[in-house]
């Protein structure tokens, strides 16, 4: 299988490389983001807010703040808790201003991957014109005995450079549809605990 995938590159042409470029990018960004939105940052956000409203109800705010890492939703819990007892209107500033902060980190590259599976579509659409133009002219201009090989040569660029070219683009699309996915519920996420948080610690504004 190896073998047949390798003949199948090098038929393919130059067109193969940039294909391959852009597969090895997307990989990259794949594994970055998987870690990052759905490992590393993945977290009960419902079990992480009642050990914080455990110690908010009994005043411990020092020890609520030492829960709180430096990933998305936490960094919103500590900016809420650093602005406990305050009225809302300067807890939701404060959490307004951590959530700018930490939106670039969770929505960053996803979209990178809707871009390499355009590019790699394209670049197979392209090696696959290319192809059916060598195989035209092969028809058209060369000599009868060299007709057959330039003919199965450039049909071998069009045929595979179409297949990698998809073959690429299609995991693209899905990891990109996932992790978009997990980036939205993310965000939900965020928009829900700074609700709570400011509901939490907040003190009521007397009219």
């Amino acid at each position: 299988m190896t073998a047949l995938i390798a003949q199948a590159f090098r038929d393919g042409g130059p067109f193969m490389y940039p294909i391959l470029v852009v597969s090895v990018f997307a990989v990259a960004i794949i594994i970055e983001r998987t870690l990052f939105l759905a490992v590393r940052y993945g977290i009960d956000d419902r079990a992480f807010l009642e050990k914080i409203r455990t110690f908010v109800d009994k005043g411990d705010i020092d020890a609520a703040q030492k829960l709180c890492d430096g990933s998305p939703i936490p960094r919103v819990v500590l900016a809420a808790l650093k602005k406990a007892g305050l009225p809302a209107r300067d807890v939701q500033n404060a959490v307004d201003e951590a959530a700018m902060e930490v939106l670039p980190l969770i929505e960053r590259r996803v979209h990178y991957l809707a871009m390499a599976a355009n590019v790699a579509t394209l670049l197979g659409l392209l090696g696959t014109i290319i192809g059916l133009m060598q195989s035209f002219n092969a028809v058209a201009g060369a000599e009868a005995a060299q007709k057959g090989a330039i003919l199965a040569k450039g049909i071998a660029i069009a045929l595979n450079t179409t297949a990698y070219g998809l073959t690429v683009a299609i995991p693209c699309l899905f990891f990109y549809a996932f992790l978009q996915s997990k980036t939205n519920r993310l965000v939900e996420q965020l928009d829900s605990v700074a609700v709570k948080m400011v509901n939490m610690v907040s003190t009521k504004e007397r009219s």
